[in-house]
């Protein structure tokens, strides 16, 4: 995560205020991996509120000059990561393009989406990070136009040990405002969440995969 932990609780805050993220560790969402997840997140609620908006924008631009120095282009990966990858953009004055998440089935069947030549660097931006493989997936796409990616940058991981191998097996650098750890700090702090469901979603952030298998 980027080196701003009130940033990292402030975001939490403003994620769990406007239910972009939902907490119910007793009655677990289901994903399509087929894991149960007592986390629920949709980060592009964040573009219907203005402030919260405007205050993601400007600590993604923060947290990117901070750690990557500012780049030739910003590139969102479909589709959560487009919407505040332009913000961002926008905010530095550089190009953006971004990434599908797969080849468009007609025209010039594009994966890449704008103008991007292969002597520009490139920062990604996403909106979470779980397993990180669709993230990575558009990684490799602008790499193999021969950028340089100088890392990603994204609103929210859970801090998946599989994604974090995954981005090390890439080489690639990723940067968070906020995170799983930022979260139940906040969640636990503003009376959200109790002793006994703290317990539970640490669990589950350990072994997500198997996390109540035999109890649904």
């Amino acid at each position: 995560m980027f080196n701003n932990k009130e940033c990292g609780l402030k975001v939490a805050e403003f994620l769990l205020q406007i239910k972009a993220i939902k907490l119910q560790p007793n009655k677990p969402f289901k994903w399509a991996s087929g894991w149960n997840s007592p986390i629920y997140c949709d980060n592009r609620k964040i573009l219907s509120y203005p402030k919260i908006r405007t205050y993601i924008r400007q600590q993604f631009v923060e947290m990117i000059v901070d750690t990557y120095g500012k780049p030739d282009v910003i590139a969102g990966v479909a589709t959560g990561g487009i919407a505040i990858g332009a913000l961002v953009a926008e905010e530095m004055g550089v190009p953006f393009v971004y990434v599908r998440s797969s080849t468009k089935g007609h025209g010039l069947q594009n994966k890449v989406e704008g103008v991007l030549d292969s002597s520009q660097n490139v920062v990604i931006v996403e909106d979470l990070v779980s397993s990180g493989k669709s993230s990575l997936d558009a990684l490799e796409a602008i790499r193999e136009i021969g950028c340089k990616v100088k890392g990603m940058a994204a609103i929210f991981t859970y801090g998946f040990s599989i994604a974090q191998d995954n981005f090390k097996g890439a080489n690639c650098k990723l940067t968070t405002l906020s995170d799983y750890s930022c979260l139940l700090k906040q969640a636990t702090a503003s009376n959200y969440i109790n002793e006994k469901d703290l317990s539970s979603l640490k669990e589950w952030r350990t072994s997500p995969s198997s996390w109540k298998q035999n109890q649904i």
